[in-house]
């Protein structure tokens, strides 16, 4: 794939944060490759948007834990010429203890949280650094900051997306690659997310919940600054630099022993 438009390719680009992104980087004036599981979707959105902003968009229908569909993704990473942007984006959460749920579904969010955001930044980052241009954002949440019960597998992985980012981070900059990689935190997020694991809006204030235009602008606005972690909001910023200071110890007592309102198996995305 090349063309004379940087080229974005953003996995689970069919709703919500990864929708979001799209639109916003075809308003820039990206070529588009628009990756998820939900073809009539994804062709809606490459429709609209192609037809607004003049722009090449393709749609590539990619379940990211199958290995053959996981494979077509790389060979579009690696083949495109004209590449300069890679959302990892594609993800889900579950509630329930781990010993109680299904093991399906905990494979399942390592393969894609892992396994997937690790074999697309390789696949993406030897096209980027053999041109020394592009970037890398990871979509990793609050989460990782936070070890909970009863979403063990979604904790767990963002917080692998986080340190494996920052590795990646460090191996860019201490070779003098213009090659930019960010890991984006986002807390509580209008998008569909949350209403498919079937948590009500109410149970937080509102204070908490974010429009996904203001966290992709705010990873964006980073991404040019070449920063690693960006929480954006003015509350999680404060809620990540409370837990990071506090003591393990302190954190564990709050969320194991503490009110039930910390107590409750709810995700961040």
């Amino acid at each position: 794939m090349g063309g004379t438009k940087p080229l974005a390719v953003v996995t689970g680009a069919s709703s919500g944060i990864g929708a979001t992104f799209a639109r916003t980087l075809a308003a820039r004036g990206y070529d588009l490759a628009l990756v998820a599981r939900r073809q009539d979707r994804l062709q809606q959105l490459a429709d609209e948007l192609s037809g607004k902003f003049h722009i090449n968009v393709t749609t590539l229908k990619a379940d990211l834990t199958d290995e053959a569909n996981l494979q077509a993704v790389e060979n579009l990473l690696a083949g495109a010429a004209n590449l300069e942007l890679l959302v990892n984006n594609a993800g889900f959460g579950s509630l329930g203890r781990f010993a109680e749920t299904p093991i399906e579904s905990q494979d399942a969010m390592h393969r894609l949280h892992v396994l997937a955001t690790m074999r697309l930044t390789h696949a993406a980052l030897r096209n980027l650094t053999a041109r020394d241009t592009g970037a890398i954002i990871n979509v990793a949440s609050v989460a990782a900051y936070v070890p909970r019960p009863g979403s063990t597998s979604y904790y767990a992985t963002k917080a692998w997306m986080n340190c494996f980012t920052e590795c990646i981070y460090l191996e860019l900059k201490s070779s003098g690659s213009r090659v930019h990689i960010q890991s984006l935190c986002p807390g509580f997020t209008y998008t569909e997310f949350h209403d498919v694991l079937g948590v009500k809006r109410d149970f937080i204030s509102g204070g908490w919940w974010m429009p996904a235009e203001d966290v992709v602008n705010a990873s964006l606005q980073a991404l040019g600054k070449n920063q690693l972690f960006v929480v954006p909001g003015w509350r999680y910023k404060l809620l990540v630099g409370l837990i990071r200071l506090m003591p393990r110890g302190v954190v564990h007592f709050a969320l194991t022993r503490g009110p039930a309102s910390l107590r409750r198996e709810r995700q961040r995305r």
